[in-house]
């Protein structure tokens, strides 16, 4: 297999003489032989979240804005199985939801691989499909939904499990009135509905990811729908967790009863899947790509630090011809104009 360092010679090889090295070539060579490893169209989902540059959370999660690169990556593909690779923090359950609900009225059959990490909104994604691929080193994570909430010191995120949680401990501990006095800053930042909407949304994300467990990956066991419900209640239980960061291995997950396959059981499988992983993770390093969404056909959306680059790359021609996308261009036509 080729290793980080090995796939970043080859890159370095590309180099023309006064340029830099052509990352595109490299990354969609080895989608493209993925794609005649399995036979299985193939499509890449990848974001820069681990790389150390600051970079606004929400370019980098999964948002509604990422179904535009699916329906670009899916445009020209005419297969009825995919090869999804995710690597991804996570981000709207709503956002998930409609992705998954789009590529499943597009494929028959989704396998998902997990190079190294899907959480939080992505490990949903996962667990939308007929199978998971994860590698020793491979994780998902906590489904438990999360809320940014305004305190005067600024915004802050917590579990909507912990906030309803701290809303018992202050109930019970007002109950004395001398504890008023350290509790009224933290109740001031509940704003109407908050409570509420931590138990719709925990409910909610299980709701969806056991309906697509039921749906998809357990279609033809008898035991499907209690199956399902086990797993999805496992992944958004925040007091097992404790962390929405925590990992959730291998092991764990198949000790949950989902579908996973190993990734070193096929060599030829893993080596191909990670060099995809290895030219993407370059890509991120080497460029201001935050996220991209790409088939082995060479047809990418990308997003670059507030622009979106989409290059159709017919088969055999790599490189492609990047333009803005039509959305991008009319935002910063407005931005230019407001300057002006």
């Amino acid at each position: 297999m080729p290793t980080w360092g090995e796939i970043l010679k080859e890159i370095n090889r590309t180099k023309s003489p006064g340029g830099g090295p052509d990352l595109d070539i490299v990354r969609r060579g080895y989608l493209e032989a993925l794609h005649k490893l399995t036979g299985r169209a193939v499509v890449l989902y990848s974001t820069a979240f681990l790389e150390s540059r600051p970079m606004p959370p929400s370019e980098i999660q999964i948002g509604l804005a990422d179904m535009q690169g699916f329906m670009e990556a899916v445009s020209n593909i005419t297969e009825r199985q995919l090869d999804l690779i995710i690597h991804s923090p996570g981000g709207s359950a709503e956002a998930a939801e409609s992705i998954v609900d789009y590529l499943r009225q597009r494929f028959d059959h989704i396998r998902v691989f997990v190079p190294v990490a899907a959480m939080s909104a992505a490990t949903m994604v996962a667990l939308s499909a007929d199978e998971i691929v994860m590698g020793q080193h491979s994780q998902l994570g906590p489904i438990d939904p999360q809320f940014i909430i305004s305190t005067p010191e600024g915004a802050r995120s917590a579990p909507a499990k912990a906030i309803l949680n701290q809303f018992e401990l202050a109930k019970m501990q007002c109950r004395d009135a001398s504890n008023l006095a350290a509790w009224m800053p933290i109740l001031r930042t509940y704003a109407p509905g908050l409570l509420t909407q931590c138990e719709d949304s925990r409910e909610l994300s299980v709701t969806i990811v056991s309906g697509w467990l039921n749906r998809y990956m357990f279609a033809q066991d008898p035991e499907g729908s209690n199956k399902a419900e086990s797993i999805a209640h496992f992944f958004a239980d925040y007091e097992n967790f404790r962390s929405h960061g925590r990992r959730v291995g291998y092991d764990q997950v198949l000790a949950q009863g989902v579908r996973v396959v190993r990734l070193e059981d096929d060599h030829g499988l893993q080596d191909s899947v990670l060099s995809v992983h290895h030219a993407a993770m370059h890509t991120f390093a080497m460029t201001p790509a935050l996220k991209i969404v790409e088939n082995h056909l060479g047809r990418a959306w990308v997003r670059m630090a507030s622009q979106v680059l989409v290059q159709a790359a017919a088969k055999g021609a790599p490189g492609g011809e990047p333009h803005l996308s039509r959305a991008e261009r009319r935002r910063q036509d407005r931005e230019g104009g407001q300057r002006h």
